[in-house]
């Protein structure tokens, strides 16, 4: 993954942060984002992957189909052979050797798909390891940097948190002078849960 593919995974993921900085968040811990927005976010990020991740996912598909492809030319190949050895039957002096050729035939193409067959595993699961390790690199790159922004959004929330008890505080006490149940001594005579709290 290049520098440039790294900057729209940075980018997008920059993104998708501001989305959640922007979001509502009327339960504490729960921040309510758009769905569309999440959704454009989560397309462009996957359309940012590295071709390398997209083509051993797109070969990974194939191999079972190539895998079917050399097969049928198997027994294509094999089922020709046969019929040619059964028009054969009726020539007896020219039979046993048909049969032998139709066999090496037979021999040939099995060991030609199952070369196939096996470069393809090969190569198939060697772009499958480079994948997986682009993406774990990736996966990790990713966690931190949510692990980060998790922190960041729980500090933010006890700060907010903290801020509204204070005023909750200061809206009790106003209302007790205004209704005239506090006297000079009200510092002193508060009660005991408002001692925690002061404005910042």
């Amino acid at each position: 993954m290049n520098n440039s593919q790294q900057d729209v995974i940075y980018g997008l993921m920059g993104e998708l942060e501001e989305a959640l900085d922007k979001g509502f968040s009327p339960f504490g811990s729960y921040t309510v984002v758009k769905k569309d927005v999440v959704t454009n976010l989560l397309d462009r990020l996957y359309a940012a992957l590295p071709d390398e991740i997209k083509e051993a996912r797109a070969l990974l598909r194939r191999k079972d189909e190539l895998q079917y492809e050399a097969q049928q030319k198997a027994e294509k190949i094999i089922s020709d052979a046969q019929n040619e050895a059964n028009r054969l039957l009726s020539e007896s002096d020219i039979l046993r050797a048909v049969q032998k050729e139709a066999e090496k035939i037979k021999e040939q193409v099995i060991t030609d798909c199952e070369d196939i067959k096996r470069k393809a595993v090969d190569e198939a699961e060697a772009i499958r390891n480079q994948a997986i390790d682009e993406a774990t690199r990736t996966k990790d790159g990713a966690s931190v940097y949510a692990e980060q922004l998790l922190a960041n959004l729980e500090q933010n929330l006890g700060q907010m948190q903290e801020i509204v008890k204070n005023g909750q505080v200061q809206l009790e006490k106003r209302r007790m002078e205004a209704e005239g149940q506090i006297n000079g001594n009200y510092v002193n005579q508060r009660p005991e849960y408002a001692q925690d709290f002061r404005m910042q």
